[in-house]
């Protein structure tokens, strides 16, 4: 597995989002406007600038199926946005919050997204037909901080989120007349819209990154605490599993395969995490090949050490020969990484491309090898 392409969007990108054929991305380069390019003629030119946000763009998703685009942004709005002839053409969401909106995902059948926000609120958002409009339904007083992340179940119904409450929790979002009731199906389609099915307090600090495998029966999420959390059946009976790493914390997951996650985060360096024959979560390595010196300090402690690498300074017990100042610690990213997306899926439900971004303002494609 190795980097195949590395490009410089910006001096700082928010978060990204492909198109349905992949040869368009869309970057937010930490300012109120998206940025589309396309790849010709073997470079990216810029083909589109999407201007309607007040404040910074938080998140952006991009439809495989409806080609659209759904943004949000610290001014508390979301838009949808359609392909119309060259132009693309902003319709916008009645979200109804009073704090930013901080996530969005579109659902598997694309008929919903959900956006998560500062207000301690998970907004489902839905078009009606009959007023030709946008609208959400609210999912409040669940949580105790800010949502800082969303993740569907490939049942459609299903929603994980992770707040900076330390907390993941898990949500029934079906709408009557949107959702439609399959015979024999499972009981999820029997509760109620906002329905928490699980909370899980595996974290005592701020919560990042949620994803289900591609199944759907495992589910990860990442803590500031420098741990990623794995919980086994969450819909049934959860089994959960932490593991704890000395490098700096991640902010976002990615399953591969039901045996396979990449982190990212503040280490500006990919993580492989794996699962053994018996069920066991642990790390594996890095992506890029780094210099991994040890520390001269004999009594440094796993936490002087983090903070020796987050800060540079050699008084937390991390001498200045364990830093490597004259080349990038990560190798293809230069800070930290904030944002993983699929590219593509085999047909034995393993991914096989993904992309990276992060405040380096690069956009770094990787391959998984045979």
């Amino acid at each position: 597995m190795a980097a195949v392409s590395i490009h410089q969007f910006a001096q700082c990108i928010t978060c990204h989002a492909w198109s349905p054929d992949r040869t368009m991305v869309a970057i937010c380069p930490n300012n109120t406007e998206v940025h589309i390019y396309k790849f010709s003629q073997e470079k990216w030119e810029k083909v589109h600038v999407l201007y309607k946000h007040d404040q910074i763009i938080s998140g952006i998703d991009w439809s495989v199926e409806s080609n659209k685009i759904v943004t949000v942004s610290h001014d508390r709005n979301s838009y949808v946005w359609s392909q119309e002839s060259s132009e693309w053409v902003p319709t916008l969401v009645i979200l109804r919050l009073n704090r930013a909106a901080l996530c969005v995902q579109w659902s598997p059948k694309e008929n919903k997204f959900a956006v998560g926000s500062g207000a301690k609120t998970v907004c489902i958002c839905y078009y009606e037909q009959e007023n030709n409009w946008w609208v959400s339904k609210l999912i409040r007083k669940k949580h105790s901080s800010s949502v800082t992340s969303v993740a569907w179940h490939p049942d459609n119904i299903f929603l994980a989120t992770t707040s900076a409450d330390g907390k993941c929790r898990v949500f029934s979002t079906f709408i009557k007349g949107v959702d439609k009731r399959d015979k024999g199906a499972s009981s999820s389609q029997d509760m109620k819209f906002g329905e928490q099915i699980c909370q899980l307090d595996l974290s005592f600090t701020w919560a990042f990154g949620v994803r289900w495998s591609p199944s759907g029966n495992t589910l990860a999420y990442t803590g500031h605490n420098s741990t990623i959390y794995f919980v086994e059946d969450v819909l049934t009976s959860p089994c959960a599993q932490s593991v704890a790493f000395r490098d700096l914390p991640l902010r976002d997951v990615l399953f591969i395969s039901e045996r396979m996650v990449i982190g990212v985060g503040f280490d500006c360096n990919p993580m492989v995490f794996t699962k053994d024959d018996s069920g066991l979560w642990s790390f594996l390595k890095f992506l890029d090949e780094r210099k991994v010196t040890q520390s001269s300090s004999k009594y440094g402690s796993q936490f002087s050490e983090a903070f020796g690498k987050l800060y540079g300074q050699s008084k937390y017990g991390v001498s200045s020969e364990t830093l490597d100042h004259s080349k990038p610690r990560g190798g293809a990213h230069e800070n930290c990484i904030t944002c993983i997306v699929p590219l593509s899926k085999g047909g034995d439900m393993s991914l096989k491309r993904f992309s990276t971004s992060g405040l380096d303002g690069k956009v770094v494609t990787w391959e998984l090898g045979n």
